[in-house]
């Protein structure tokens, strides 16, 4: 009766919540063994809910993929249910589709077993699973189950009553005035016990949804208290405890401990601080963690009005999105350093004008391949960039910016969407190291883990590359992308429409 309860959830008026600040679905490109996929999870909006999985596969060697979702860590991590057969496209036989039941909140992971020409192979793509909102129940059903309701109700009243009224009677006798007595007074307490029954239900109807409404609110980014200290030192912590459900354990959970989050690309957060309006200063920085309070002196940049997010990785590869703002004075600090950078340019114009093209500090250019096409809201797609010359030729001084050719971040002018992907997606790496060690080699949680290793070269990177992602719904964007060219990270932005 519990579990119907939890469904039935699944129907109850509640509140939009966003995570990760409006883009949920995981989307991302790498190898299963000798495969090369590209992966969609698109999550429900509701949790239990469906989720759907898209992959396809880069060459026709594939001949079959099976799905299973499980956590990404801790018990059960290691111990999928029977994998379901994602079904083949008659049209496209390089594209397969699967729809997954999550039954839970927290950090998950979808395991894919690939069979083709080349033999077995296994990948996990990590995901957050949480609820976004919840469904108010149509008037139409709520009608229907009034009725069905009412149908039982009399049911279970008068049919022990016609029981005991006539259940010892003759065919064609008139039962005694003391039958009818004995029905009446049975009728009594069964519907007394119908209602009894439909209290009970409710109450526990109403104690799950003070639950589920509960793990909404939890699982909404998180604000940020953010101040600026000594003149120059920008000091970022949670406005309240972050607190994530236990997976398993209905209506309990964990405070986020910031003394056990896991470095992602090396870093503890990754912070963003664009300018509005207009977002025509942006900077990526690194702030030092000093238990749950993040400190940045600030490099040299300009007044005004900044919104802030910060991303984090819990210690179970949960990623949260800090979200707060601060208004600035000019700040005279010092040159970048290390992986920190910045970009200032243009600001946003209403209607936006859409961009292809950026100049880096040198004369030297980065291109959007984008097509002529529009973009469309709710598709994944590949984000091609190059890097050029002065003259026109393909960059050949590109080197890993924190373990990738490049980073980006994808901002919806009214902010109703931040996006921190990377070449291999829009997960964090922290989680696919978690996700990836189940399969291979087990990693401790420190560590900075198999993708950044993976992806850590000290040879040159191709000018050309590019972004899995799907734009969460229609608007005007703007997107940053990082570079680091002979030693020195360096910063463009484009424009773009989404319909």
């Amino acid at each position: 009766m519990r579990k119907l309860f939890t469904i039935l959830l699944l129907l109850l008026p509640g509140t939009l919540a966003f995570a990760h600040v409006g883009s949920a679905d995981v989307f991302y490109e790498g190898d299963a063994g000798p495969y090369h996929l590209f992966v969609t999870v698109r999550l429900p909006q509701v949790v239990p809910g469906i989720a759907e999985i898209e992959v396809r596969s880069a060459l026709p060697d594939v001949e079959s993929i099976r799905v299973v979702p499980l956590r990404l860590s801790g018990p059960g991590s290691n111990l999928p249910s029977v994998p379901d057969l994602a079904q083949r496209s008659k049209k496209d036989p390089q594209f397969f589709v699967s729809s997954l039941w999550f039954m839970e909140f927290g950090a998950l992971q979808v395991r894919m077993e690939v069979n083709g020409d080349k033999g077995k192979a296994e990948i996990s793509i990590p995901v957050a699973s949480f609820a976004r909102k919840s469904l108010p129940m149509a008037r139409w059903l709520s009608g229907l189950l009034a009725v069905v309701f009412l149908f039982l109700t009399l049911g279970a009243v008068l049919i022990p009553g016609a029981i005991v009224t006539e259940g010892t009677v003759a065919p064609g006798a008139v039962p005694p005035s003391s039958n009818r007595r004995r029905a009446r007074i049975v009728m009594a307490i069964a519907l007394t016990l119908a209602l009894l029954t439909l209290y009970q239900n409710r109450a526990a109807w109403n104690v799950q949804a003070a639950m589920y409404d509960r793990y909404v609110d939890l699982l909404k980014p998180p604000q940020a208290e953010v101040k600026l200290i000594d003149g120059n030192r920008l000091v970022i912590r949670p406005a309240g405890p972050i607190m994530v459900p236990v997976v398993g354990q209905d209506g309990v959970a964990n405070e986020v401990n910031m003394d056990q989050l896991l470095p992602d690309h090396g870093h503890v957060m990754h912070l963003v601080l664009v300018s509005m309006p207009g977002m025509g200063t942006m900077f990526h920085l690194h702030p030092i963690r000093a238990g749950g309070v993040f400190s940045e002196r600030l490099p040299a940049m300009p007044a005004g009005d900044y919104r802030v997010f910060g991303d984090i990785v819990d210690r179970n590869g949960y990623p949260w999105t800090l979200i707060g703002k601060v208004q600035l004075p000019t700040i005279k600090g010092t040159a970048l350093v290390g992986d920190d950078s910045d970009w200032q340019g243009a600001q946003l114009t209403d209607p936006i004008s859409e961009t292809t093209v950026s100049y880096l500090p040198d004369g030297a250019r980065m291109v959007w391949e984008r097509g002529n096409a529009p973009l469309k809201a709710n598709a994944p797609a590949d984000l091609r960039f190059r890097v050029e010359e002065k003259d026109g030729t393909p960059a050949h001084d590109l080197e890993p910016y924190m373990g990738m050719v490049a980073h980006a971040e994808i901002i919806c002018t009214d902010l109703s969407v931040f996006a921190h992907i990377h070449p291999a997606g829009s997960m964090s790496m922290a989680a696919l190291d978690l996700a990836q060690a189940g399969l291979m080699v087990r990693h401790a949680p420190g560590d900075r883990g198999m993708a950044m290793e993976m992806a850590q070269s000290s040879r040159p990177q191709s000018p050309e590359f590019k972004f899995p992602y799907g734009f969460p719904h229609p608007g005007d964007y703007r997107i940053f992308v990082q570079i680091k060219r002979l030693g020195r990270p360096e910063g463009a932005a484009f424009d773009a429409h989404v319909q």
